[in-house]
């Protein structure tokens, strides 16, 4: 699967007390990502909702005026459910800052779960088969 992804500048409503990056609108931020990449794969939003985000790390602090880089691509695709990888890194650089795991799951009108009918390629790289291997970990 191909990353997609969006750029954030950070700005004075985004900081907590530290003066860097609150870790709940880099979460916000963080969500939406994933959110898209699933949608912009299935096609139906609106049957999309979050289940589950594992494994979020702040490895680095993002300062004010910082433009940040949110990509995130599907990892596993169950019957209902979809996993997606997201990781973030400043503009001008590779290196992550945070990444972690979501869950997704498809539910009809009434909120009751519902196959999504969603395929993605086998792993082909070293890191998504890395990637797929920890989404395996924490589903059991």
């Amino acid at each position: 699967m191909k990353y997609y992804g969006t750029y954030r500048l950070v700005k004075n409503e985004d900081l907590n007390h530290h003066g860097t990056l609150f870790a709940g609108r880099m979460s916000e931020w963080f969500v939406e990502s994933c959110f898209i990449t699933v949608a912009n794969e299935y096609k139906h939003p609106e049957n999309l909702v979050c289940l589950k985000i594992h494994e979020v790390s702040f490895k680095k602090p993002i300062k004010k005026g910082e433009i940040i880089k949110v990509e995130s691509k599907i990892i596993y695709a169950g019957k209902t459910s979809v996993t997606v990888y997201g990781r973030v890194n400043r503009s001008d650089s590779d290196e992550v800052i945070v990444e972690g795991f979501l869950t997704f799951v498809c539910v009809d009108k009434n909120g009751v779960k519902m196959p999504h009918n969603l395929t993605i390629d086998n792993p082909s790289t070293k890191e998504d088969i890395e990637l797929l291997n920890k989404v395996k970990n924490f589903r059991k």
